[in-house]
């Protein structure tokens, strides 16, 4: 199958299109810079120079291939106006991909985020969250899944708070950045609430899966990790950085404060039942070894 993928060369990237090119798929991956399409043809992979934000560019993409992996996010959550910035592109991009595959029986599998359920691990059967403030992201996903009744075999996977690779990678990666910079490993309130991860290279396996596999509408968890404490992360990076660990202010983590606060565990036993899904890889505090001083 010949694949169009947008971010494949941020972090999950590079780990999807080796999983695809070792599964005998080919690739053509979106590009934003010389240097990311350098990366992708070193990787195996077909550039095709642009940018989330050029339509043109993704319908020429998605005409080209059997199937389309979106992953691509500018991740600026410096403000909340750069994350609705942020947000809207994505939108807007996924919109002009599922168009560009209406009536074709193609895959699109996009890539969302594992909801937060009060008193329980989310499932695959809880709804996708569209509040908040990255609500957005989840009503474009909603829109993608609703495309199974317009002949695109459309699936979702949401990925968990962390995905990680040696050690670095998503809210965990965060609290490591803030804590390199502030001297202190913090985490929000008391730190009893619960993040689940995945690290990259099963995350990969799985963004495979769906592309080949899954019916149109489904959603899938790439859950490894079904909740680690966040006082237990921190305080595996406030060891390696030698940095005494504490709780600090919401306010810490800007737009993010209170998804970080939040307790969110999430199962991926449906995914892994249905579709033969099984990560091999270490887990997030296993991981989070790797972190250097």
């Amino acid at each position: 199958m010949r694949v169009f993928i947008t971010g494949g060369t941020g972090l999950i990237g590079p780990a999807v299109v080796a999983e695809l090119l070792g599964n005998g798929h080919t690739v053509l991956a979106l590009a934003r810079s010389d240097a990311s399409a350098q990366a992708a043809s070193a990787a195996g992979a077909e550039p095709i120079r642009g940018g989330l934000a050029d339509l043109d560019v993704l319908r020429a993409g998605a005409a080209q291939a059997d199937g389309v992996i979106h992953l691509a996010f500018a991740n600026d959550f410096s403000s909340p106006e750069a994350l609705a910035t942020a947000v809207a592109e994505e939108s807007a991009a996924l919109a002009t991909l599922g168009e560009a595959l209406v009536g074709s029986d193609r895959p699109f599998v996009a890539c969302s985020g594992t909801p937060a359920v009060p008193g329980r691990a989310s499932t695959e059967a809880d709804s996708t969250p569209v509040e908040g403030p990255v609500g957005g992201r989840g009503r474009a996903v909603t829109g993608v899944l609703g495309l199974a009744s317009r002949g695109v075999r459309s699936s979702a996977v949401r990925l968990p708070r962390t995905v990680h690779n040696e050690g670095t990678g998503g809210f965990a990666g965060v609290l490591t950045g803030i804590a390199r910079q502030s001297g202190v490993s913090g985490y929000p309130g008391d730190g009893t609430q619960r993040w689940p991860a995945v690290h990259a290279l099963d995350a990969a396996v799985l963004f495979r899966l769906a592309l080949e596999q899954a019916q149109a509408g489904t959603v899938w968890h790439a859950v490894g990790d079904e909740g680690d404490q966040v006082r237990d992360i921190a305080a595996v990076i406030g060891r390696r950085l030698g940095l005494p660990v504490e709780s600090v202010p919401v306010e810490t983590y800007g737009p993010l404060g209170v998804i970080f606060a939040a307790d969110q565990p999430s199962s991926s036993t449906h995914t892994r039942q249905a579709l033969g899904w099984e990560p091999k890889h270490p887990s997030l505090l296993e991981d989070l070894e790797n972190i250097q001083p």
